[in-house]
């Protein structure tokens, strides 16, 4: 029987996220960390800044359905709009490599 909230890779369980943009839960590992520093989504693909954190795929696909339906706002817990550019700019240079 498979614990909830998490998903069986192998022999080892893995925790379980959802992408803010899709709204698809996967495997955490599969996910880009998101936290938010003075106004300013940055990627955390390390995991360790401080704060709230979101996860989103990285794929400008997923970033375009996130910014649609204003999501990062709500999962930040954040007023007013959100710097992306930083963001974009990570997945971008994902992109080309």
């Amino acid at each position: 029987m498979r614990r909830q909230g998490k998903l069986e890779y192998g022999c080892q369980a893995a925790p379980l996220r959802t992408c803010v943009g899709c709204r698809v839960r996967t495997a955490k590992s599969e996910l880009l960390r998101l936290v938010v520093v003075e106004g300013v989504v940055i990627p955390d693909p390390g995991g360790r800044l401080p704060g709230r954190g979101a996860s989103l795929h990285p794929s400008p696909r997923c970033l375009e359905l996130a910014e649609r339906r204003r999501a990062f706002s709500r999962a930040f817990r954040a007023q007013g709009s959100l710097d992306l550019s930083a963001l974009r700019a990570h997945l971008e240079g994902l992109d080309v490599g």
